[in-house]
C-alpha cells in the first residue's frame, strides 16, 4: 500500500475548506489525509521538521514522509496526484517558483476578506471523518 500524504490546512478558512472538499472529490484512491494547522497533530508534525519556518496561518503544508512542501509547491504536488481534469492545472508548474509563491501569498493574505472565515473546520459536516486526523 502506498504511503498516504498529509495536507495541513487552515481549518477556519472557507477557501481552504473548499479546496479540501475539491481534493477529496478528485482523490479516489484516498492518497491524502487532512489536518487543520490549528490542530495538535499539525503542531506535532511541524515540530519534527524544525528546519522549516512556517507561518501557520498563511501556508498549506504537504507532508510526504519526512519531507514538507509549502505554498505553491505543495499545491502543485497535490494537483499532480489527483485524478480527473483538475490535473491539467499542473501545467502551471512551469511558472517560476518565486512568482507562484508571490501570487500564493497575496491570495493567502486576503483569503478571509475575499472568501470568509468559519469558526469550525468542515470535517464533521462532510461525512469524510475517516480522512481527517484529529
Amino acid at each position: 500500500m502506498e504511503l498516504r500524504s498529509i495536507i495541513l490546512f487552515d481549518g477556519n478558512c472557507i477557501l481552504c475548506n473548499s479546496a479540501v472538499h475539491l481534493i477529496i472529490k478528485f482523490d479516489p484512491n484516498k492518497k491524502f489525509l487532512f489536518a487543520a494547522l490549528q490542530s495538535a497533530i499539525a503542531s506535532e508534525l511541524l515540530s519534527k521538521n524544525s528546519d522549516y519556518i512556517i507561518d501557520k496561518t498563511n501556508s498549506i503544508v504537504l507532508v510526504e514522509g519526512n519531507k514538507l512542501y509549502l505554498k505553491s509547491t505543495a499545491v502543485f504536488r497535490i494537483i499532480k496526484s489527483l485524478a480527473g481534469p483538475i490535473r491539467l492545472l499542473y501545467f502551471f508548474i512551469v511558472i517560476p517558483k518565486f512568482f507562484r509563491d508571490f501570487i500564493y501569498t497575496i491570495i493567502a493574505n486576503y483569503r478571509y476578506t475575499l472568501f470568509g472565515k468559519k469558526e469550525t473546520c468542515i470535517y464533521s459536516s462532510l461525512g469524510f471523518q475517516d480522512r481527517f486526523l484529529l
